[in-house]
């Protein structure tokens, strides 16, 4: 969890694990095989989001459940998982570059704003969300190939997108086609919605947790653990539904512009235009259910996950 100050009142304080009292090495091993784990658990959510978001207007499947029947009726189980090889091999340099930048960078930003004397949630809120801002700008430079990659292979057959026959294929003809800079398409896009939607995410983690703990702390009792537990889950839920909202539209666009082929390549601006002209405004909020659902479950999974991994991984004094 987050480190506001150790002065704060027991439930909260006995709740936090600084990133100087973590064994690394422990944390980096047992973490990829956590964060894996989650990612097996989730990773179809993200290709039903993915379909939604660039089906042609004609599609058939309209909403969740008929892109879930349709993948399960062409392709059985694996139809959910397209892509998934190419996710895990990116996600654990990914998940230590966001991480690390993640911690040291809040740990600096406290710093930077405790002389200012705010309350507890606005400095959690700041700390967090600057913190969780430069951790997803620093991943992008790994995310974004991956996400390119494994955002075509998600659709492809699908709504007239390309096939190929692997993660490797993918790379072959984006490079042929565009060269390196093709494999960072939508860098710009992929940085303006998930460096926000970061920011979003951990601010109202941060600021949320503070606020439940005030509510129910008790000064003369160290808290559980279902009840840290619970207020983890909670944070997580709050902060998963506010960066879904905010930011669905940018992650939309993204999308369609990642999955795209070279030779009918559009614009930000008609993508957009196409988006309004198809479905109004509300285009641009096409899979925010799949979106919500996966930032919320994820979210939850993700922080009840990271905060039992800081426990497992403390350095004893």
């Amino acid at each position: 969890m987050d480190t506001a100050g150790r002065t704060q009142k027991p439930s909260f304080g006995q709740t936090e694990i600084n990133w100087d009292k973590l064994d690394k090495t422990k944390f980096y091993v047992v973490g990829a095989g956590i964060f894996t784990g989650i990612t097996v658990a989730l990773y179809p959510i993200s290709v039903v989001k993915t379909r939604l978001q660039v089906a042609s207007h004609d599609a058939v499947e309209k909403n969740a459940m008929s892109v879930i029947k349709g993948l399960l009726k062409t392709d059985g189980i694996p139809g959910l998982y397209k892509g998934f090889g190419t996710v895990v091999t990116g996600a654990i340099p990914t998940r230590i570059l966001f991480l690390t930048a993640l911690e040291t960078t809040k740990v600096a930003a406290l710093k930077m704003i405790e002389p200012f004397k705010l309350s507890e949630p606005t400095q959690a809120a700041l700390a967090n969300g600057v913190a969780g801002m430069m951790a997803s700008f620093c991943s992008q430079a790994v995310f974004v190939p991956v996400d390119v990659v494994s955002q075509r292979l998600m659709v492809q057959g699908y709504s007239g997108h390309a096939t190929y026959t692997g993660g490797l294929d993918v790379v072959r003809k984006v490079v042929k086609s565009d060269g390196i800079r093709g494999l960072y398409r939508g860098f710009g896009l992929s940085v303006l919605t998930y460096s926000p939607s970061s920011a979003v995410w951990w601010a109202t983690y941060g600021a949320s947790q503070r606020v439940i703990w005030r509510l129910l702390d008790d000064e003369n009792a160290a808290p559980s653990e279902g009840k840290i537990i619970l207020v983890q889950a909670a944070g997580g839920i709050s902060a998963g539904a506010t960066a879904s909202f905010v930011t669905t539209p940018l992650d939309t666009i993204k999308t369609r512009l990642q999955v795209t082929g070279h030779e009918k390549r559009p614009t930000t601006k008609q993508v957009v235009r196409s988006l309004i002209a198809d479905d109004g405004w509300i285009g641009l909020y096409r899979g925010l259910g799949p979106r919500f659902f996966s930032m919320s479950a994820w979210g939850t999974s993700m922080i009840l996950a990271y905060e039992y991994l800081k426990r497992v991984c403390a350095k004893d004094d």
